[in-house]
């Protein structure tokens, strides 16, 4: 009977020095970390692009949002770069940056998956719901109406905002909330320009969904929620000239 060949002693240690020499490799050519002020001034335009400040379709001079933020223009520089990644401004040769002007198809698909993934969330919240959830659900529909009644359009876009992520966290599924927050900001900024256009509907709409959480009845939860999200798809195509819906 033949014995099994053995490993040449060198062999392992041969093949860790191989492996140790790559990662030393892979670890000089490390993506340095992002410096503090790099993020916040991202973070700083993306608000400013997100609540409207600057407009779709807006030219973004480096010079002049280098002076809005106080900082040099590298680092508005390098968060152009960034945004125009993500699918927020539009970098045109020979011309320079621009904010996207978003598409009724790029609205279309975002909509429709944001319906999808906050009915499930509706489902499952009205599952887990305490009274004490209700009651601040309760709390943030009065804002909203509150700032509705004001014509408030920054407070019902955050109220309106606010009560959909509590009903997000409600739901208790870390997956499900992480989608959700990835499409958050930027229905936000489909929604902005007219926070009113379907405001009172979608008041009512929010109450009649509270009251489905309040009762822990999953279905009309979730049927709410679909028509809910649907009204807003559809009135983003219909909207009243110039503008467009929140909900």
């Amino acid at each position: 009977m033949s014995r099994p060949q053995s490993t040449p002693l060198g062999a392992g240690a041969t093949a860790r020095r191989a492996a140790r020499d790559s990662l030393s490799g892979a670890a000089a050519r490390r993506v340095p970390r992002p410096a503090p002020l790099r993020q916040a001034v991202y973070e700083a335009l993306l608000d400013l692009i997100v609540n409207r400040t600057l407009q779709p379709g807006q030219h973004l001079v480096e010079i002049d949002l280098a002076e809005h933020l106080g900082v040099s223009r590298q680092p508005v520089r390098e968060a152009l770069q960034r945004l125009q990644t993500e699918g927020w401004v539009d970098l045109r040769p020979a011309q320079g940056a621009f904010v996207h002007t978003p598409t009724d198809e790029e609205a279309d698909q975002l909509l429709s998956v944001r319906g999808v993934l906050e009915t499930h969330s509706a489902q499952l919240a009205a599952e887990r719901a305490t009274a004490e959830d209700v009651a601040e659900l309760e709390r943030l529909q009065r804002e909203g109406l509150r700032a509705l009644a004001d014509e408030d359009v920054e407070g019902v876009v955050a109220a309106n905002a606010a009560l959909h992520a509590f009903i997000t966290g409600l739901s208790g599924n870390a997956v499900l909330a992480d989608m959700i927050a990835t499409v958050d900001r930027r229905v936000r900024w489909y929604h902005a320009p007219l926070a009113l256009a379907r405001g009172h509907d979608a008041w009512t709409e929010h109450a009649e969904l509270i009251k489905a959480i309040a009762d822990r009845d999953p279905e009309a939860a979730a049927r709410i929620m679909t028509r809910h999200t649907e009204h807003t798809r559809r009135t983003y195509h219909r909207p009243a000239p110039g503008a467009h819906p929140t909900g």
